[in-house]
């Protein structure tokens, strides 16, 4: 599969198991898992006509690995990011002492008011590495990167979460946290 049909195949994969899996007339568990086969004669049934081999050619070369396998390949999920009401089964985790969130610059007169919110996914995501949470600001416009004091957080009771791709969650980053540039 070349390039432009591995993008095109993985933001639709992200569009339906993400928000809207009714759109293609898939169901997702309450851990987000759907039956691959399913997925796949849906797909087809949308003018996406992708085997096996090629949604496992989607899944591995997605450079964010936004989505998983279970061990028989029998079932996919996305790893986070998701709109509709899920439990993923993470568990809470010590995080390390500083995490990253990369956004616009427009975003910063908000974000020093309210914090960092969900808004209308599960969690808040944050980065170990500040070359991610650029790579993740810059889809917005002008980057900034955030310092979060995500041990200083986890001290005070908030919870955090990572993802099977590395991503850290958490539901809310109150401005006290946040380090602005």
């Amino acid at each position: 599969m070349n390039e432009k049909e591995l993008k095109r195949i993985s933001k639709f994969l992200s569009y339906v198991l993400r928000h809207q899996p009714d759109s293609i007339g898939i169901s997702l568990n309450e851990q987000g898992w759907t039956s691959t086969t399913t997925l796949l004669e849906q797909m087809s049934l949308q003018g996406k006509k992708v085997n096996l081999e090629g949604l496992k050619e989607v899944v591995e070369k997605n450079n964010k690995q936004r989505f998983s396998f279970n061990e028989d390949l029998s079932m996919i999920r996305a790893n986070q990011g998701h709109s509709v009401s899920l439990d993923l089964g993470y568990s809470a985790i010590e995080p390390p002492g500083v995490l990253y969130h990369g956004t616009a610059t427009r975003f910063i007169d908000s974000i020093q008011k309210t914090g960092l919110e969900k808004r209308n996914r599960h969690h808040v995501h944050l980065s170990a590495e500040t070359a991610t949470a650029k790579n993740v600001g810059q889809r917005h416009g002008k980057v900034i990167i955030l310092d979060v004091h995500a041990k200083e957080m986890h001290e005070a009771g908030y919870k955090f979460f990572i993802s099977e791709n590395g991503v850290w969650l958490t539901d809310h980053v109150p401005t006290d946290y946040i380090d602005f540039p």
